[in-house]
């Protein structure tokens, strides 16, 4: 099981980026995706997920902001983010827990830095 993540990169306050997470090695279409992120300093943090049936939740502090989605046909996820703040400044992980399968796979990560 593979997840890759990108799209990450340097946007000033207000602006937008779309994070993509690439999987490979599971029946994409069944399962559900988290996003994640860790600031500097701080504990990795739930940011939301998308299930096998398209639906979504949010962690209070980006809801309204960020949308996830998925396309399973090219067995990707994405997080749509809006109206940056700094405080959204971190690193972004995608994960899954593949059904019949025991644990989490993380992906490597994505930057994303904004500027005030």
């Amino acid at each position: 099981v593979q997840l890759q993540a990108s799209g990450g990169g340097l946007v000033q306050a207000g602006g937008s980026l779309r994070l993509s997470c690439a999987v490979s090695g599971i029946i994409f279409s069944s399962n559900t995706i988290d996003w994640y992120r860790q600031a500097p300093g701080k504990q990795r943090e739930f940011v939301g997920f998308i299930t096998m049936n398209g639906r979504t939740d949010y962690a209070d502090s980006v809801k309204g902001r960020f949308t996830i989605s998925r396309d399973n046909g090219k067995n990707t996820a994405y997080l749509q983010m809006n109206s940056l703040t700094p405080e959204d400044t971190g690193v972004y992980y995608c994960m899954t827990v593949p059904i019949g399968v025991s644990g989490a796979y993380w992906g490597q990560g994505t930057q994303v830095t904004v500027s005030s």
